[in-house]
């Protein structure tokens, strides 16, 4: 059974925001800096994916060599997504089944499944407005200063 209740927030984001110190891990392990490389196993199309996204990722300290394969399991699943998105354009939604009857696309489920696992590994990396809406790198942005309390 999974946890209960929304995710742990980060050790840095806990440091940033001024929570309490018993409630802060000072223990948490902290990758090592060093070269981050889409594994050898992606495809052309999801090494694609990882070279446009991977550099911003790398850059805002979201992706580190820990999680390398698990944002490949993202960019792949993107270009599966892809994929059976076309196959469901290409030959819509109901296609021809057994005796010429009409059945759903199994290509629906395809992309269905894949958006599921796109939409939860993009949360994971801040991917969605609704994850970024959360997330704080402690820059000096618009809207840090007196205006800020006021709303």
């Amino acid at each position: 059974m999974g946890s209960r209740g929304p995710a742990q927030k980060p050790t840095a984001l806990r440091i940033l925001h001024g929570d309490r110190k018993d409630r802060i891990n000072t223990g948490e392990p902290a990758p090592s800096q060093q070269d981050i490389a889409a594994p050898e196993w992606l495809t052309d199309e999801a090494r694609e994916v990882w070279n446009r996204l991977a550099p911003d990722l790398e850059q805002q300290g979201v992706l580190t060599a820990w999680d390398a394969d698990t944002f490949a399991i993202l960019c792949d699943a993107l270009v599966q997504y892809r994929h059976a998105s076309r196959l469901v354009a290409a030959g819509g939604v109901l296609i021809k089944g057994r005796r010429d009857a009409a059945v759903k696309n199994p290509a629906l489920q395809v992309v269905r499944d894949t958006a599921q696992t796109v939409r939860a590994y993009a949360q994971e990396f801040g991917l969605t407005p609704s994850a970024r809406s959360g997330l704080s790198l402690g820059g000096t942005g618009q809207g840090l200063g007196p205006e800020r309390l006021l709303s």
